[in-house]
């Protein structure tokens, strides 16, 4: 399991590189991906660094993530783990930093002797009022 963490804690460190190469090089090979930004499934070759850099080139640097609350499960080469994680950054153009808390689960394979991320889903809660505003304004207690 202590593989499983560094690959998950790494994969957070290298987003506050900007090192987009690097951060790919965590996913296996037709990864599905589930994550804040619409559409509700991302299309398309997710290993062209392309998309990570243009996400990233919309904040003043390259944003922040951390992991908490990590839990892992695994059976031989497949493990799925479970995360509170934040984002915090600038948007290009503003002073103000943001932090967003929001739910992980990845599911991972070990493939060639590496574990590689197969699956991964973000998501954020969202009022169930009738409004469907995102619940943006958590932080996780204990």
């Amino acid at each position: 399991m202590n593989e499983i963490q560094e690959v998950i804690e790494r994969k957070a460190a290298l987003l506050e590189t900007g090192d987009a190469k690097a951060i790919l090089s965590y996913y296996a090979p037709g990864y599905v991906e589930y994550n804040l930004a619409p559409p509700l499934r991302q299309p398309g070759d997710r290993h062209d660094p392309a998309i990570l850099e243009a996400w990233m080139a919309g904040f003043e640097a390259p944003p922040r993530r951390e992991v908490t609350r990590l839990e892992i499960t695994t059976d031989g080469d497949v493990a799925f783990a479970t995360s509170i994680d934040s984002l915090s950054a600038v948007p290009r153009g503003s002073t103000e930093r943001f932090t967003l808390w929001f739910r992980v689960t990845l599911g991972l394979r070990r493939i060639d002797g590496h574990w590689l991320v197969t699956h991964e889903h973000e998501s954020v809660p969202f009022e169930m009022d009738g409004s469907f505003q995102a619940s943006t304004n958590l932080t996780p207690t204990d």
